[in-house]
């Protein structure tokens, strides 16, 4: 089954939400509908990065997943442009 990653920019946290919440409350949304493979935040040109690897029949599907996690994160925090990649091969491809 194919492999993909949302990856969601993350800024200023709503009112009483703690960091702590964001990751799991990312998590805990993709797997109401699909396999988490990982997850993890980074920090990228000062800016905060969640990241959710999940498995999913196609890139419908995953997209459905996708906006299903940033939805869940936007409850929490603001949000930025989030991506969808595709894993192929070695590489990771941008499906939205």
């Amino acid at each position: 089954m194919p492999s993909f990653r949302v990856i969601i920019p993350v800024g200023r946290l709503r009112p009483d939400v703690a960091p702590t919440q964001v990751e799991p409350a990312a998590a805990a949304a993709v797997a109401e509908l699909t396999t988490v493979e990982a997850t993890s935040v980074d920090i990228v040109s000062r800016e905060a990065r969640l990241t959710v690897r999940f498995t999913a029949d196609g890139a419908h599907d995953a997209l459905r997943v996708a906006e299903h996690a940033v939805a869940a994160v936007g409850a929490l925090a603001q949000t930025g442009d989030w991506r969808l990649t595709e894993r192929v091969g070695g590489r990771w491809f941008r499906r939205a």
